[in-house]
């Protein structure tokens, strides 16, 4: 069912005298406020707002980032991609894959 027929059928029970006004307006409000997306979500924001750094970078800034976007600071996250390719090659590739794709500020 659509919001519309949701919406019609609101106002249907609303004009027929089985919901008051204020009910007719908490159940819209309701119907309304449950359809916006859900983009405050503080993991989708993040994943929206992450940026590789322009100001604090060694190589590429994702490290800088990426402590940005955690709130850690970057010498930690070198740190971790630095052990992640000396035990089995995969912050190499992580690394890389994070500084095609993501973008620069």
């Amino acid at each position: 069912m659509t919001l519309t027929d949701e919406l019609n059928k609101l106002a249907e029970l609303r004009e027929r005298g089985v919901l008051t006004e204020e009910e007719f307006a908490r159940a819209k409000a309701r119907l309304l406020s449950a359809e916006q997306p859900r983009s405050n979500e503080p993991i989708v924001s993040a994943v929206n707002s992450f940026r590789r750094s322009r100001t604090d970078r060694v190589i590429g800034g994702v490290c800088g980032g990426i402590g940005r976007a955690t709130g850690v600071e970057s010498w930690v996250w070198r740190l971790i991609f630095v052990a992640l390719f000396l035990c089995v090659g995969a912050g190499l590739l992580a690394y890389l894959l994070l500084w095609i794709f993501v973008p620069s500020e």
